[in-house]
């Protein structure tokens, strides 16, 4: 079980610097161990990010599993006037976040936390390369709280390899939902999702 979508790893990280290209930029930042891929940046991800116009230029946006940030920093660096909010379960990859989007306005919690305080959070914006493999009951309901969460019109995008079910997700996204969903793209083996919030 890749235990990092669920706890904090326990016990001394590895932290290191990586040189990463975001959307055509190199940018150099930290990852650890017990953090989803902790030594590049994940296919899927790049794909995302690689595929996805610009975010709204202001307005709410949220990286759903942030992990160490690649998500949020790309959404940061390119609507500087919008606050972008990152979550994710790990304390680790929340403290990786922070010192990766030092700078960027970026604010990193843990869901429950977030919402506890802001109940009513409404999106303009979500991102996600979401965590398939902490199987179905769980990420649907990851999706039940997060995507009806957009405000009516704004656009969430998810990357799914398609080996691990994304046609079935975008299936289900607009049956259990009720949100209009659509494939965006395809390469390398992954699906970009698009949800649009009613």
């Amino acid at each position: 079980m890749n235990s990092h979508y669920f706890t904090s790893p326990e016990g001394p990280g590895r932290r290191r610097t990586l040189t990463i290209t975001l959307r055509g930029t190199q940018v150099q930042v930290q990852v650890d161990s017990g953090v989803f891929s902790a030594d590049r940046l994940d296919p899927g991800t790049t794909v995302l990010l690689e595929t996805v116009g610009d975010p709204p230029p202001s307005g709410t946006l949220l990286d759903l599993g942030c992990g160490w940030g690649p998500i949020a920093l790309a959404l940061a660096r390119a609507s500087p006037a919008a606050r972008v909010l990152a979550v994710d379960v790990n304390d680790r990859a929340l403290e990786l976040t922070r010192l990766n989007g030092a700078g960027h306005h970026i604010e990193a919690w843990r869901p429950e936390e977030l919402l506890a305080v802001e109940p009513d959070l409404r999106l303009d914006a979500l991102w996600s390369n979401p965590p398939i493999r902490i199987g179905k009951p769980a990420l649907h309901q990851l999706l039940r709280t997060w995507l009806p969460r957009l405000r009516p019109g704004a656009l969430a995008h998810l990357v799914v390899a398609k080996n691990l079910g994304s046609d079935s997700l975008q299936r289900w996204i607009g049956a259990e939902l009720g949100l209009p969903v659509e494939r965006v793209a395809s390469s390398k083996g992954f699906r970009v999702l698009q949800v649009q919030g009613a």
